[in-house]
């Protein structure tokens, strides 16, 4: 089965001047130009192949591998704004297009976006849009609590910083749970932190789990200890002063201050925390 969007293995069916032409079974013969032909690539091969569609919407493959795919959330910057809509640069030479009413916002040449990427189903064209709430679930399935994740930084709110997750989800990452400040379109690994009873989800960068939190209270008692037994560092502090000293979040440095003082271990203030 041929999947458009995607990374195809096809079999080498027939040599011409132009190239070479891939079994596509029920989409026909798909011309691999000459430009992308391996080296040695006869008839009988299979080539690993991407396929989509050219400027006269002509299935075509090619052997360059995309920035994305269909299925797929990337940061891509727009080459190109005209009539139709925004034209992205996704490693091809047929820019990936955007319409204007799948953007969020009006689009500009230069800047760069967070987009899906998914075939239309009325043209079978490969489209993008930032509109990712649209295209994205915003409720979890098939996610775990403490689940690793891959996470694309898509937005900022009062709460925290907007993800896409593994490129089917989106969620959360709280500003208590980010240990500094995350920019627009990073990618990084981050963990599931809870499943509301929403269905909502909230994203943390470090393992949320108790022993991640009992090594930080080893490792805060021993940097009093040899501090004097006090430090400014205190749950009011800034997340980014709490990561350079520990690097950990704001939330799970919170969770050891409290573990510590229910142990009567610390004491806590608005200026300091000191050895009980």
């Amino acid at each position: 089965m041929i999947n458009i969007g995607q990374m195809n293995r096809l079999r080498v069916i027939k040599q011409v001047d132009f190239g070479l032409f891939l079994d596509g079974d029920k989409y026909g013969n798909i011309l691999l130009p000459k430009r992308y032909v391996p080296t040695g690539a006869k008839i009988g091969d299979e080539l690993g192949v991407f396929i989509y569609l050219d400027s006269d919407d002509c299935i075509i493959a090619t052997t360059l591998t995309p920035k994305v795919m269909v299925g797929q959330c990337a940061h891509l910057e727009v080459k190109e704004v005209n009539a139709v809509g925004a034209f992205l640069d996704w490693g091809l030479p047929k820019d990936l297009l955007v319409p204007y009413n799948e953007q969020l916002k009006p689009m500009e040449a230069g800047n760069s976006y967070v987009v899906c990427v998914y075939l239309d189903p009325h043209t079978s064209r490969i489209t993008a849009s930032s509109r990712l709430s649209h295209h994205l679930e915003e409720r979890a399935s098939d996610l775990k609590v403490q689940q690793e994740v891959d996470l694309i930084i898509c937005g900022r709110t009062d709460l925290g910083f907007k993800a896409v997750i593994n490129h089917t989800h989106l969620g959360l990452v709280f500003r208590d749970n980010a240990p500094r400040t995350l920019l627009y379109g990073e990618k990084l690994k981050g963990f599931i932190k809870e499943i509301r009873p929403d269905r909502k989800i909230g994203l943390s960068l470090q393992p949320v789990n108790s022993v991640v939190r009992d090594q930080l209270t080893d490792i805060i008692l021993d940097h009093l200890k040899a501090n004097g037994g006090e430090s400014t560092l205190t749950d009011k502090s800034e997340p980014e002063e709490i990561y350079f000293q520990y690097k950990v979040s704001k939330g799970i440095y919170k969770n050891a201050l409290s573990k510590l003082y229910k142990e009567r271990k610390i004491l806590i203030t608005k200026e300091r925390i000191t050895l009980a």
